[in-house]
C-alpha cells in the first residue's frame, strides 16, 4: 500500500473515529509520532552538525568576541518540531517553531537552507555592514528525502494495523 495523498488517511481517520474510539485513535497518533520521531532527532542532529564557513577577513578590518554567546545551530535545532494531526488533516508534520526562536532569527532557517548555500546577514546587527556565510544547500530535503522510504512503509504498516482493528 502506499499513500498518495491524505484522501486515504481522511477515510481512515473518519472510520477511526466511528469504530475505534480514542483509545484506538490514541494508539494511532502514537505509533505515527514514533515513526517520526527519528527524522525530526536527525533533523537536529544535521542542524547541529551543519556547516557555516564565512568568508574571510579583510586586510586591516578589526574583529572580536561575539556579543551574543547563544549558540546559533543548537537554538535552531531546538526549535524543531514534531506534530501529529488525527483530525480533519491528518498526517505528521516536522517543522521549525519560529515561536521559540528569538527575534532576530525567525528566518535563519529558510536562510540555512537556499539552494545556493548562502546565509547574508548584517555583521552583529548593523545594517551598513553586510556579510556572506556559506552553507551545505537545501539540506532540510536532504534529511526528509533519506527518511521518506522508512516513514511510508511505516505509516503504511500503521494504517494497515489500524484497518485491520476496525474491521
Amino acid at each position: 500500500m502506499q499513500i498518495t495523498g491524505t484522501g486515504q488517511l481522511l477515510e481512515l481517520s473518519r472510520k477511526l473515529k466511528g469504530a475505534g474510539g480514542p483509545r484506538l485513535k490514541a494508539n494511532f497518533a502514537r505509533r505515527i509520532r514514533r515513526a517520526g520521531e527519528p527524522l525530526k532527532n536527525d533533523m537536529q542532529q544535521t542542524i547541529r552538525n551543519l556547516p557555516i564557513n564565512a568568508e574571510p577577513r579583510k586586510a586591516g578590518k578589526r574583529g572580536g568576541p561575539s556579543p551574543t554567546t547563544r549558540p546559533l545551530r543548537a537554538t535552531v535545532a531546538e526549535a524543531v518540531r514534531l506534530s501529529v494531526r488525527t483530525g480533519g488533516s491528518p498526517g505528521a508534520r516536522v517543522w521549525v517553531d519560529r515561536s521559540a526562536l528569538p527575534s532576530d532569527l525567525k528566518f535563519m532557517p529558510e536562510g540555512m537552507n537556499k539552494p545556493n548555500g548562502r546565509i547574508r546577514h548584517p555583521v552583529f546587527g548593523n545594517k551598513k555592514r553586510w556579510v556572506n556565510q556559506w552553507t551545505t544547500p537545501l539540506w532540510w530535503d536532504k534529511v526528509v528525502r533519506s527518511h521518506t522510504p522508512r516513514m511510508q512503509a511505516e505509516v503504511a504498516r500503521v494504517v494497515d494495523d489500524a484497518r485491520r482493528q476496525i474491521t
